[in-house]
């Protein structure tokens, strides 16, 4: 099978999908796997809210549905935040994706954990990267014309060159766009232009997670660890702007908090001025570039 079809199974299918699972994934406690900004509490809802209703402009946030994507479950970034919007919506993994009116459309690490396509330039052509099951253990395994077609890659490249092509993030972007709804699209994410990952990622950007320690075992323990790519940043926003957002902009997570948050930030610091409290942590976790202040970017677009 392809490597993408391996993704999908191994993070979605209905029953053993990693993402499908009930159990925790997210946080520092035991058994968990990673830990993203809401694992910072309720202080990075916070910030989110206080950012769209700026991004809003002119717009009424009271008419807008606050819809978030691909939350884990029993959560929500808005959970027990005040926030002037109409409505709060959580969409969980497998839940039908329909949007429409005036929406806030917002995931956090949602687009990194889609299939993609793993490809490695060999003997002058991409070749796409399967996976086979050989005895008890899964092996991967150049596929074959026609899955050898990479549309999306370049003409050349460097002998040996991996490139794991998200494909299935740009799809995700495209879906979202296309449906009857207006207003503003929020992602917090990790990824790279188009050139970087062509140039600066020869061993390709694939990458598992299991109990918050990083591996290349991309194929060891399906449905049991998280698996997950960097996205480009160029196909999203084609995406998007295909789709009638007319302005795109990718910001890194310090920047964007700081320029559209500011005021909330000011305030929750001059609050707490005399001590540091575990909001006060949980900000400069958050913004500083030695922690997921440059690690994470946000891109957003409004129509």
């Amino acid at each position: 099978m392809s490597f993408a079809r391996f993704m999908e199974l191994a993070l979605y299918h209905p029953t053993v999908g990693y993402y499908r699972r009930d159990q925790a994934r997210v946080g520092y406690a035991a058994g968990t796997d990673f830990f993203t900004a809401s694992t910072s509490g309720q202080i990075f809802g916070e910030l989110v809210a206080a950012a769209c209703v700026r991004l809003l402009d002119r717009r009424d946030p009271g008419t807008h549905t606050f819809v978030e994507i691909g939350a884990e479950p029993n959560h929500s970034i808005l959970s027990g935040v005040a926030h002037p919007f109409a409505a709060v919506r959580t969409l969980r993994v497998g839940e039908p994706l329909i949007l429409t009116g005036q929406c806030i459309v917002f995931s956090n690490e949602l687009f990194d954990a889609q299939p993609c396509t793993r490809s490695i330039f060999h003997h002058g052509a991409w070749r796409e990267i399967g996976v086979a099951l050989v005895g008890d253990h899964f092996i991967e395994v150049e596929l074959p014309p026609p899955h050898g077609a990479n549309a999306n890659a370049p003409a050349a490249g460097t002998e040996h060159y991996r490139f794991d092509q998200p494909h299935g993030a740009t799809a995700l972007a495209e879906k979202i766009a296309q449906q009857p709804w207006t207003g503003l699209f929020v992602a917090f994410d990790y990824g790279k232009s188009l050139r970087d990952l062509l140039e600066n990622f020869p061993a390709g950007t694939l990458r598992a997670y299991y109990r918050h320690a990083q591996s290349n075992d991309l194929l060891g323990r399906p449905g049991e660890q998280d698996l997950t790519c960097h996205i480009c940043w160029d196909w999203l926003t084609a995406a998007l702007e295909a789709n009638g957002f007319p302005v795109t902009t990718l910001d890194s997570q310090e920047t964007f908090l700081i320029r559209h948050a500011a005021d909330f930030i000011a305030a929750t610091t001059a609050a707490e001025a005399a001590r540091l409290s575990q909001r006060k942590l949980a900000l400069l976790q958050l913004l500083h570039p030695a922690h997921l202040g440059h690690k994470f970017q946000v891109l957003h677009a409004l129509r």
